[in-house]
């Protein structure tokens, strides 16, 4: 899938080198418990892998079209832990500092939109993040995504007492015709 910037596309074996890289970075991972070492990068990217193959959909690898480098991810991703609105599909994005202020996570974000409700037939969406990440919040309002404050939730995956714990959760439904 492409953009006016970016190639969305499946995961390649020079992604993850970079990918470790962005993982390991405190700042990208701020709003996450913690970094990643090279062995979870790779495993996360096999796990997202298996998820195209069963889903048709996942978090695709971002590049920079013209410069084939490798940013970051975005996509969807079928969510299952403990929470009363689960099953649902995410959607979700990480990108590398220097990818930061661009555009790119909306940009990207609008396209697995598009995928989502025409090609991949879902009827709605949703997205989360931990309650201090307001630049993942401004991706999703930008999405026209809306959160109901009643909805917000402690994240069984963060643990306890952690600042992280809380988490905000929004929503998109596919626009009825």
């Amino acid at each position: 899938m492409e953009t006016e910037r970016l190639i969305m596309r499946r995961w390649r074996e020079s992604d993850l080198a970079p990918f470790a890289a962005m993982n390991a970075d405190p700042e990208v991972m701020e709003h996450f418990p913690a970094t990643l070492t090279r062995e979870q990068s790779e495993t996360m990217v096999g796990r997202i892998e298996q998820g195209f193959d069963r889903h048709g959909f996942g978090l695709w690898a971002l590049e920079v079209r013209g410069s084939g480098l490798f940013i970051g991810f975005a996509g969807l991703v079928r969510q299952r832990f403990d929470a009363p609105f689960l099953p649902a599909v995410e959607i979700g994005w990480r990108l590398a500092r220097p990818a930061w202020g661009h555009g790119y996570a909306t940009e990207a974000a609008r396209r697995a939109v598009a995928y989502a409700f025409a090609e991949a037939g879902l009827d709605a969406l949703i997205s989360m993040t931990a309650t201090g990440n307001v630049r993942s919040r401004a991706v999703m309002e930008r999405l026209g995504m809306t959160r109901d404050p009643a909805e917000d939730f402690d994240h069984p995956g963060v643990p306890e007492g952690s600042p992280l714990r809380r988490h905000v959760l929004y929503r998109l439904r596919r626009a009825t015709p």
